[in-house]
């Protein structure tokens, strides 16, 4: 099976993540995209909800769209989730899998700044969602790498990891901050939270300001 893979701390999940995930599934032909909340994140500095509950919310999603399905192996870790090392544990889990780990420009640009990123591609695929505002400089660690591992969608058929693919997706105009930010003044988020998002949120008083 091909798998996308797309970490993230979900706080909460919302479309602004499940709407690219969906259309980079469709235009790779994945078989799965796993939706992976990590439980200590190495960049941020914490979250505003347990992980307990941020898995609860993205396992609502991952109901309600059968092509998505909850991840939990960094939320399992008692240690920052660094890809590298996530990456590696899933291939050696699932040989029989190939892996398309998902990120934005933004992380692309900054790949060679990650924690062992280069053997990142001994063990996956990457799929690049073009966003607006980000690009790369041509004299660029990863522009050269682009350059050399760049290949299309029909090619993962025949390749199992190392390569890159530009995953053209619709730019979504939710955030978590975003979302958060509208709970916290009681504001609807009807537009970028799935229902039943909506509904474990209101029932756990989450995001309210005090």
């Amino acid at each position: 099976m091909k798998i996308g893979i797309l970490g993230g701390t979900f706080d909460p999940i919302h479309f602004g993540h499940i709407r690219p995930a969906l259309a980079v599934l469709a235009q790779l032909n994945l078989d799965k995209i796993w939706l992976m909340p990590n439980h200590i994140p190495p960049h941020k500095t914490g979250t505003h909800t347990t992980t307990q509950q941020r898995m609860e919310m993205v396992e609502l999603v991952a109901q309600q769209y059968p092509q998505l399905a909850l991840c939990d192996i960094e939320a399992q870790r008692s240690t920052p989730s660094y890809s590298a090392e996530t990456l590696a544990q899933l291939a050696k889990q699932y040989p029989q899998h190939t892996f398309v780990f998902i990120m934005g420009t933004d992380s692309f640009v900054n790949l060679d700044k990650w924690y062992q990123w280069q053997s990142l591609f001994d063990h996956c695929h990457i799929a690049v969602c073009e966003r607006q505002g980000w690009q790369l400089s041509a004299d660029s660690i990863m522009a050269k790498e682009l350059k050399q591992r760049q290949i299309l969608a029909e090619q993962l058929q025949h390749q199992h990891n190392g390569g890159i693919i530009i995953a053209n997706v619709d730019k979504q105009p939710y955030s978590s901050t975003w979302v958060r930010e509208k709970l916290a003044k009681n504001q609807s988020i009807t537009q970028a939270v799935p229902a039943d998002v909506i509904d474990y949120i209101k029932l756990h008083h989450l995001y309210q300001s005090a």
